[in-house]
């Protein structure tokens, strides 16, 4: 089946990762459908879902050719080519592209992952008494790594211009999860770019039912 033809199926959460994928689809025209998985690990194997992501994570999105990619980072770049004309991503092979994508991957690998250490330390550490010390060096990390492309912005050694990308979408969803102040005082240009993205008509009705 062409790739952005059919339905896709998003499996997700209310606040969770599954956010940017939803929006990403709704920014695409795309036809989808959403699947709530249950937040409890047991229930959302009894209700089969680890047979659609054995890791037992959202998001996952299942393609219209019945296959299932897993992944936030993966899910977005497919859809950024898959739906080419909603024009989420910087042309394939285009040097803009090299900077988008590295950068996606960076929010990816090291802020998301640093977030789930701070919003589940205790599936970092076999010792109770580390919980505390996990979390901690978790919000320090990904405040650095905030920090870090605040300052690329604010040098111009990056700029989103005036159209939509699917990092500029998965920044949105980063973001609200973070302190709104601390980012105001340390990161208002990322902030600035993630109220822009809440705003867009369709990505608000995802930012609600997302993040209220």
């Amino acid at each position: 089946m062409t790739a952005g033809g059919g339905t896709y199926r998003l499996y997700g959460r209310a606040g969770t990762g599954s956010a940017a994928s939803e929006a990403a689809l709704a920014e695409a025209g795309a036809a989808f459908e959403t699947v709530e998985v249950p937040a409890d690990r047991d229930l959302a194997a009894a209700a089969g879902f680890h047979r659609v992501n054995p890791r037992g994570q959202v998001p996952a999105l299942a393609l219209p050719d019945g296959t299932v990619i897993a992944e936030g980072a993966a899910i977005l770049l497919h859809l950024a080519d898959a739906f080419p004309a909603a024009r989420l991503a910087p042309p394939p092979g285009s040097f803009a592209r090299a900077h988008h994508d590295r950068w996606l991957l960076y929010f990816h690998g090291n802020v998301y992952e640093g977030e789930l250490r701070r919003f589940y330390p205790d599936r970092y550490t076999t010792d109770p008494a580390g919980v505390p010390g996990v979390q901690a060096a978790a919000e320090d990390y990904v405040k650095r790594h905030y920090a870090l492309f605040e300052a690329e912005l604010a040098a111009g050694r990056y700029g989103f211009g005036d159209g939509l990308s699917v990092l500029a979408i998965y920044l949105w969803m980063l973001v609200q999860w973070m302190d709104r102040d601390w980012m105001a005082a340390h990161c208002p240009r990322l902030l600035a770019l993630a109220d822009a993205v809440a705003a867009r008509p369709a990505v608000a009705p995802v930012h609600a039912r997302h993040f209220g």
